[in-house]
């Protein structure tokens, strides 16, 4: 199960960033962070990542479910299972909720540091 998310993941990040996917909507700075896979290998959870702000990963993720039917088909060309799942993508944005947390736990310490120094 691991191995054929891992393969999932690897053909879809190589689609986008090799451009094969045409719709303008889709960034090349997108990143799948991770794929689950149902255990009947019947459909398959893809969630998606970028750093350009929730609306343009909305609109990113719109358009991949839109490819959906293509990327699947190129999967399975290039795969060779007896089934290929369905995809469907969904945002991931825990990266930028860790950088997000990341700098308030920065700000946090400096104003910390700042305190201790003052006193």
């Amino acid at each position: 199960m691991k191995r054929v998310e891992s393969l999932i993941r690897e053909q879809i990040g190589t689609l986008i960033m090799n451009q094969e996917l045409k719709d303008p909507r889709i960034n090349t700075l997108l990143s799948i962070t991770s794929v689950k896979v149902s255990n009947d290998l019947s459909s398959a959870k893809v969630f998606v990542s970028g750093l350009e702000g929730e609306a343009r990963l909305k609109k990113s993720v719109a358009a991949l479910n839109h490819a959906a039917g293509f990327i699947q088909n190129r999967i399975g060309k290039q795969i060779r299972m007896r089934l290929t799942p369905k995809l469907y993508f969904t945002p991931d944005t825990s990266v930028r909720d860790g950088y997000m947390m990341n700098q308030k736990i920065d700000h946090l310490m400096k104003e910390d540091q700042k305190e201790s120094d003052s006193e």
